[in-house]
């Protein structure tokens, strides 16, 4: 569900890491910058009418999978469809295929295509499928990270097969990923608007027989990111979209609304289970996870732009359980002992969520030294095992694989922890063959590391000028036919 909020005269409560665009999954965020306050509203001039316009980057690439810019690839899923979009409770729902497929050990799935074409008229193959899959998947772009687990792709008949190096139970809902003729700059779609240039003016026309709300939405042209502040800002810009618990996110004034949708950023605390450690305790863990308040983090820290939760599973998630979660929650017990608690030091509301977290174990009887390192300083330290705990965010994938975190050699695996049962359990729930309550419910009973949220993505809009948003991760626009216009 969106949220709409109206911010004029609010400080922003900034946390954590944001980078440009989709960041490669598994990966911790990295440090930015925190934007200031939020001001005054802009004016319009009397009499002008300002069309819901867009901001774009001319000189950049528009390429979905390929694009480095942000703010082109907002206009991603106006140009472009994918094979599945993700609805509000990560759920891939079909776009361009028709049906999905996969063998008895799930390494090998056949996705149909519906009958589609490209602006120009070039059908949708299995083989241009196929190409912009492969594409997605190589070096340079956004989901290659994402893709990693894909062995290959190749053309079918209406279809494209594609093969994977361990079972997924899920592949559809890692495949919301546009579909483009091509690996140019300005590759054509199958998207409900196509992309025009008049004598060097960008704009974006609806395709034949589309129901949008705007026939032709014009594109403001900006070269950095003061120019699209000032545009939004100004009202010259119509719709932005931002991270607003990241720390690159632009200092957007003025008076406009928020529309929240649910985000796969999720904020843990990692933990150090090694034997020499003091945590190596269950019990000890296990006080820990009961003795953080996730709610007044994601309402305070987090400004209400977060969902708090106990397991590693977003609240939206069908296999959530309240159940489950009830058990984990807060219920403070006393605890002893003396923790290191690492954060990275370059962002000061970061620095206070960790101190945040400190203070509510501290309450319970631990000691926490919060050790604020620079970026560099912070990974040499998670490498080297030189701590006892730490806040840290990753963006996980739709079907909420935990391999990278808490696997044997996962990426992310900080405190080395190898237990068998525990990779056969999170391989068998990646395959769709386990019993998700059986899974989750060892996970929390071992405590290797403690979810505390998943945070928002939102999309501002000039104030009442759009109605009717419901964005979805990937796709700001999702459902625009029944937006309104003013």
């Amino acid at each position: 569900m969106t949220k709409q909020t109206r911010f004029l005269g609010l400080l922003l409560v900034l946390l954590l890491l944001a980078g440009c665009g989709t960041p490669p999954a598994p990966a911790i965020s990295q440090p930015e910058e925190t934007p200031p306050d939020v001001s005054a509203p802009p004016q319009e001039a009397a009499g002008e009418t300002i069309p819901f316009t867009l901001a774009v980057y001319p000189q950049e690439s528009f390429h979905p999978a390929l694009s480095k810019n942000r703010t082109n690839l907002l206009l991603a899923s106006l140009l472009y469809q994918p094979l599945y979009r993700l609805d509000e409770r990560f759920e891939p729902q079909p776009v361009l295929a028709s049906g999905a497929a996969a063998s008895e050990d799930k390494l090998t799935w056949t996705i149909s295509l519906q009958n589609a074409a490209f602006s120009d008229g070039t059908p949708l193959t299995g083989k241009l499928a196929a190409d912009a899959l492969n594409a997605a998947r190589g070096e340079g772009s956004r989901y290659a990270a994402r893709l990693a687990g894909i062995t290959g792709v190749a053309a079918g008949e209406g279809s494209v097969v594609i093969t994977l190096s361990s079972p997924n139970g899920n592949l559809p809902a890692l495949l919301d990923i546009p579909i483009a003729l091509g690996d140019g700059p300005r590759p054509l779609g199958t998207g409900p608007y196509v992309l025009r240039e008049e004598e060097t003016v960008l704009s974006l026309e609806a395709a034949e027989g589309q129901a949008v709300p705007a026939k032709t939405i014009p594109l403001h042209a900006i070269t950095q990111t003061d120019d699209l502040i000032a545009a939004f800002d100004s009202g010259d810009v119509t719709l932005v979209e931002t991270d607003l618990m990241g720390t690159n996110t632009p200092a957007y004034s003025g008076n406009y609304e928020v529309w929240d949708y649910p985000g796969l950023g999720m904020v843990y605390l990692g933990i150090n289970s090694r034997e020499d450690r003091p945590c190596a305790s269950e019990a000890l863990r296990r006080g820990l996870a009961r003795g953080i308040d996730r709610e007044s983090i994601a309402d305070t820290v987090f400004a209400g732009h977060a969902a708090a939760t106990a397991l590693p599973l977003h609240p939206n998630s069908p296999r959530w359980s309240q159940a489950l979660n009830d058990a984990w929650s807060y219920q403070p017990e006393a605890l002893s002992g003396e923790l290191v608690l690492l954060v990275n030091s370059e962002n000061s509301a970061k620095t206070a969520a960790a101190q945040h977290i400190a203070d509510q174990l501290r309450a319970v009887g631990l000691g926490i030294e919060v050790r604020r390192l620079p970026w560099e300083g912070y990974i040499q330290a998670l490498e080297s095992g030189d701590f006892d705990l730490y806040l840290a965010e990753t963006n996980l994938t739709a079907d909420f694989d935990l391999r990278a975190i808490i696997g044997t050699d996962g990426a992310l695996n900080y405190a080395d922890w190898s237990n068998l049962i525990t990779d056969q359990l999170l391989t068998e729930l990646n395959a769709g063959v386990g019993d998700a309550g059986v899974v989750y419910s060892h996970l929390m009973d071992q405590a290797l590391f403690i979810p505390i949220c998943f945070k928002n993505g939102s999309v501002l809009t000039q104030w009442g000028r759009v109605s009717g948003l419901n964005p979805v991760r990937e796709d700001p626009f999702y459902q625009m036919e029944h937006w309104t216009i003013k």
